[in-house]
């Protein structure tokens, strides 16, 4: 698997604002989207944002508004910009990428350790 790597996570207050990034070799230039995925430990991994091949991007009501999915293809990375966070979107946050693609399913998914992202009072 390709070692996918997050970083940009950190503390924050209320209402601040964090930008993640995740790269790793043939992220998107393989031509397959890529995934944000949160976990609170001891919880499951819940889905936070999808960004297409084609670069259109949905994302879970909760941060809908607040949350930017982007990417830059040429370095094959994808970023995750969070304002006006909350205490509640304190997790570890990982983003899956694909090993390849094939008629709009992701196969052969990865992720990497995840960057840390705490939200204070």
């Amino acid at each position: 698997q390709d070692r996918l790597v997050e970083s940009g996570g950190g503390l924050v207050q209320t209402g601040g604002s964090l930008r993640l990034s995740c790269t790793a070799p043939r992220l998107t230039s393989n031509g397959c989207g890529v995934d944000w995925y949160r976990q609170i430990a001891g919880n499951q991994r819940e889905w936070v944002s999808s960004i297409s091949r084609d670069g259109d991007t949905i994302y879970r009501d909760s941060v809908k508004g607040r949350f930017t999915t982007s990417k830059d293809s040429a370095e094959d990375t994808v970023y995750l910009q969070m304002n006006s966070l909350k205490p509640e979107d304190t997790a570890t946050y990982l983003c899956r990428g694909c090993g390849y693609c094939a008629r709009g399913y992701c196969h052969d998914p990865y992720y990497g350790q995840g960057t840390q992202v705490t939200v204070s009072e």
